[in-house]
């Protein structure tokens, strides 16, 4: 979900990618929560960080839950980022409640990009 909010209102000054320690599918959820803001990230795929070994980036975000300390440290980075984040996909409940919760962790990401990442 960052990287599809991240490159929807700042795509145009910056390039944005986005990989983890576990790649897995992408999750429904997230797509159906995106889809309703007008972000399609239905063909984004789950990156692993080992894909990007050896890149040189002018900012490295976390956005992982915990300390930026409790993240996975990735080289090659000019700057270091981080912001802790529920992760949307380790909430139990009805698929209401799922929706629910990964629309609140998308508008909390949103407004955070929004205050990080000015123009």
């Amino acid at each position: 979900m960052a990287e599809g909010l991240l490159k929807s209102l700042y795509g145009e000054y910056y390039k944005v990618y986005s990989a983890g320690t576990n790649p897995s599918t992408l999750n429904h959820y997230a797509i159906k929560v995106m889809a309703e803001i007008g972000i399609d990230i239905s063909k984004h795929r789950s990156k692993s960080l080992t894909e990007f070994e050896g890149t040189k980036f002018d900012y490295v975000v976390t956005v992982c839950n915990g300390s930026g300390d409790a993240c996975p440290f990735f080289l090659g980075g000019k700057n270091y980022l981080h912001k802790s984040f529920e992760d949307p996909c380790g909430f139990e409940g009805t698929e209401i409640d799922k929706t629910k919760f990964f629309r609140k962790i998308r508008d909390e990401m949103r407004v955070w990009i929004k205050s990080t990442f000015q123009k």
